[in-house]
């Protein structure tokens, strides 16, 4: 694990946050991308204090020559890349009679062209060293559609085909892995997005308040599981809900 280096988009707060202590704690070293430089820089001095090997890079996973650039500094930072977490996404549920078009378009860019960016910026260099491992951020939301997500199912659903369909391209000979997780409720600021208060008593309908969310740290610990399995070994898809979501 201690020769292995990981991308972590997203990694100012949340799963993005938790998964970059988690890998920096079992020896691998992370390249943290987010908006947020202060919260990046807080988490970084926080690894490394405790003896990690952590940089981070100020990303807009939006903008592709950002995430080109971000691969291009991991490369010259650390040598390689082994691992890729396209984890940054956004999550304004909202009616669609409610029109809420700028936030499509911002989950759109977020959470489908961040993810294929990502994918874009290391796909060669996994190439050319035939090893890697990509992991991305799906949804529950990607196999359950409520009312209020369409839009964002929607991109979720894109990424479990971009995933896919990466996979299927992947020849037997190439040592190339793809993982999709997909999370049920966490305790993370993703729903601090919402700005349609019209969504808040259709999700209580739901049962929304009849379950615990996970923690950060439970994905965290999906994503360490899925990174540990042998060479031969590529886990495509996980869900993972809490024990009592019906949702």
């Amino acid at each position: 694990m201690s020769e292995k280096v990981a991308i972590i988009t997203g990694a100012s707060s949340g799963m993005g946050a938790a998964t970059a202590r988690l890998l920096a704690q079992n020896g691998i070293k992370v390249m943290m991308a987010a908006r947020r430089e202060k919260r990046l820089l807080q988490l970084c001095n926080e690894i490394t204090s405790e003896g990690g090997d952590a940089s981070y890079k100020v990303t807009d996973v939006t903008s592709y020559p950002d995430m080109e650039a971000l691969a291009n500094e991991t490369i010259k930072v650390y040598g390689q890349i082994d691992i890729m977490i396209n984890n940054a996404g956004v999550m304004p549920l909202s009616f669609f009679r409610n029109l809420k078009v700028n936030e499509w378009e911002q989950m759109i860019d977020v959470n489908m062209k961040g993810v294929l960016y990502g994918m874009a910026a290391v796909y060669k260099h996994m190439e050319e060293r035939n090893e890697g491992h990509i992991i991305n951020f799906g949804s529950i939301a990607s196999h359950v559609i409520f009312p209020s997500s369409s839009v964002y199912s929607a991109t979720k659903s894109a990424i479990r085909v971009l995933t896919e369909g990466m996979r299927a391209e992947i020849t037997p000979d190439q040592k190339i892995r793809t993982t999709l997780i997909c999370p049920g409720s966490v305790a993370t600021e993703l729903s601090n997005t919402i700005t349609d208060a019209s969504v808040y008593p259709a999700l209580e309908k739901l049962g929304n308040k009849e379950w615990t969310p996970l923690e950060a740290n439970d994905i965290a610990n999906t994503i360490l599981f899925a990174i540990k399995q042998p060479a031969n070994v590529d886990i495509n898809e996980m869900i993972v809900r809490p024990t009592a979501q019906s949702l």
